[in-house]
């Protein structure tokens, strides 16, 4: 497998031209934090990036963040940011951020454990003394939204509300690639959701899928990928071979 990846990354990097770079933002360029709003890349991943844009036709980072939360916290002219996971990408979400607001506001839990991202809502439970009896408050919560038309699924310590419009991280990266005429890429994730831009890259010539280890990282991720790595910090190591 070591030897099968390394292949795969020297063929990316022989050919950038062509090549799109898709990240995830928390967990792979920036640590997981106890608080989202104190995440943030490291300065070298920033000039790691900011070496790749002038490198590679794309950079993208595709989160469940806001992509403008996302492109400030990230500081790099010409990386792409594409927020809410893919779903800013999709003409008919907009609709939804009203319906998205409304819901959050009225949810039965705390107001500074939830996380407004545009078009999708977030319910933090990092950090919590007993998970079992948050989990089975968002349960509730995740029924609620389901009865109300929404998508509602688990991630890393959170449960997202999202509109249910079809849209994922998938279809983001599978539409900059067809805009961009890309034939190889590399996309980089740490939870379930990443899994649809590991799928996205399918029938390419060159197609690099990282996982981003961690204890809370799905077994679904870790068996889709190409090479995993332990870390952020091991994640870095890699884009400097890029």
């Amino acid at each position: 497998m070591a030897a099968t990846a390394d292949l795969l990354l020297e063929r990316l990097a022989a050919g950038p031209g062509d090549a799109g770079l898709f990240l995830d933002f928390d967990g792979v360029l920036a640590p997981i934090v106890e608080r989202p709003e104190d995440a943030a890349p490291p300065p070298e991943t920033r000039a790691e990036l900011e070496r790749l844009v002038q490198r590679y036709a794309l950079v993208a980072v595709v989160s469940g963040r806001a992509g403008d939360d996302v492109r400030a916290r990230l500081g790099v002219d010409g990386v792409v940011c594409v927020g809410s996971h893919g779903l800013e990408l999709e003409p008919q979400a907009d609709r939804w951020r009203r319906t998205l607001a409304a819901f959050a506001a009225d949810a039965p839990w705390p107001q500074d454990e939830i996380e407004v991202k545009g078009l999708a809502v977030a319910f933090h439970f990092r950090g919590r003394e007993d998970e079992v009896e948050a989990v089975r408050a968002l349960d509730a919560i995740a029924e609620s939204a389901r009865e109300d038309g929404l998508v509602a699924r688990y991630g890393r310590k959170i449960l997202e509300v999202l509109p249910p419009v079809g849209s994922h991280k998938g279809t983001a990266v599978r539409r900059l690639l067809e805009e961009h005429d890309l034939r190889r890429a590399l996309a980089a994730g740490d939870d379930t959701t990443d899994i649809d831009s590991f799928t996205a890259l399918d029938g390419l010539e060159v197609a690099v899928r990282v996982a981003v280890a961690s204890t809370e990282a799905p077994t679904v991720l870790l068996d889709a990928a190409d090479l995993v790595v332990g870390s952020t910090d091991e994640f870095l190591a890699l884009l400097r071979k890029l």
